[in-house]
């Protein structure tokens, strides 16, 4: 039994938390972080060549904040509502 609930622990809290399965939240994650590593690559050029890449650094990082400010407002009506898990 303890090994299910470090499992758990480890894999579903969270997601569950901020209203996901694992799958989801794996997917969103994902993408998020392909969006920060875009971004940083980006912020990399612009360091070396001003010219270029001149706000995509700011506009990701707009983009993601608004995505992740929309998140959070769902993540407390899942974890103030009552959820059934079986």
């Amino acid at each position: 039994m303890r090994a299910l609930s470090v499992l758990d622990t480890v894999f579903a809290r969270h997601p569950r938390a901020v209203g996901e399965s694992y799958l989801d939240h794996a997917r969103t994650a994902s993408r998020f972080g392909l969006a920060m590593l875009g971004g940083g690559l980006a912020c990399m050029v612009h360091a070396a060549v001003p010219a270029l890449f001149t706000t995509t650094g700011s506009d990701t990082i707009r983009r993601l904040h608004a995505r992740m400010s929309g998140r959070a407002g769902q993540a407390a009506a899942v974890r103030d509502g009552f959820c059934y898990e079986i």
